[in-house]
């Protein structure tokens, strides 16, 4: 297997602990890993670490949830910070969410547009947090000509192909093994090569290990979902997916 998780978060506690975990990733055929650092402290934290491993790479962004605490020194760091490091493939993940509270959107919009302006200057993608906040992602989205994923997508049909229309893939994590999901018809109904698969780890461990902390280790687990939902092969889900995430992130 040659397996890519697209959407990715670690606390490294130690470095000899994460090289270990790397280790049990590949073995399990998930050869490259992109992670988000979307806060300042992720940033501070990891960068110096991930930034030298080989096959690791990095979408730098702020998370809507950080919007009270980002002025606009940070976000001329942001630019600098992805200009100095070699292995950053994307901003992200940036966007909305409205699930706490609507009384900060403008400001969460204000954001989200600055991110996206800055991915289409810099000519990256862009991976999408849209939570509660489907129609005002969509109507930012269409201001700015970036490509992207939408992360961890459990939206309607009607919406993925909204999203697909514009461009966008959909990253597809551990919530489509889930029993009462939804997501199982919108997979049915959309073309493979619009998916890309992500683990969103450590949240969201995909059945049978749903409550566990998740890893990218378990990126199988959710192509073979995949492969039963669509009636092929999972190499199949794998191949398509891994070409469609190498052609969208340029990862060498």
């Amino acid at each position: 297997m040659n397996l890519i998780d697209t959407h990715c978060h670690f606390e490294i506690e130690n470095e000899e602990k994460f090289l270990k975990e790397l280790k049990q990733i590949e073995d399990q055929g998930v050869l490259k890993i992109i992670v988000s650092c979307c806060t300042k402290e992720e940033q501070r934290k990891n960068i110096p670490i991930l930034s030298t491993k080989e096959n690791i790479f990095l979408a730098l962004g702020y998370h809507p949830e950080e919007v009270e605490d980002i002025q606009e020194e940070d976000l001329k760091n942001l630019e600098e910070m992805i200009k100095r490091y070699r292995n950053v493939v994307a901003i992200g993940e940036i966007g909305l969410d409205y699930h706490y509270t609507k009384e900060n959107k403008e400001k969460q919009k204000q954001l989200f547009e600055k991110q996206l302006s800055l991915a289409q200057k810099l000519s990256l993608p862009v991976v999408i947090h849209s939570r509660d906040a489907t129609l005002d992602t969509i109507e930012c989205l269409k201001k700015y000509p970036v490509k992207g994923v939408i992360h961890c997508f459990s939206g309607s049909l009607e919406t993925a192909q909204i999203y697909i229309k514009m461009g966008f893939l959909l990253g597809i994590g551990g919530i489509v093994t889930f029993k009462n999901s939804h997501l199982q018809e919108v997979i049915k109904e959309i073309p493979l090569e619009k998916i890309v698969l992500e683990t969103d780890s450590p949240y969201l461990a995909p059945v049978p290990h749903r409550g566990e902390r998740n890893t990218p280790a378990y990126i199988p687990i959710i192509a073979q979902r995949i492969s039963e939902i669509k009636n092929i092969s999972q190499e199949e889900v794998d191949n398509v997916t891994t070409e469609t995430a190498n052609s969208l992130f340029h990862l060498t």
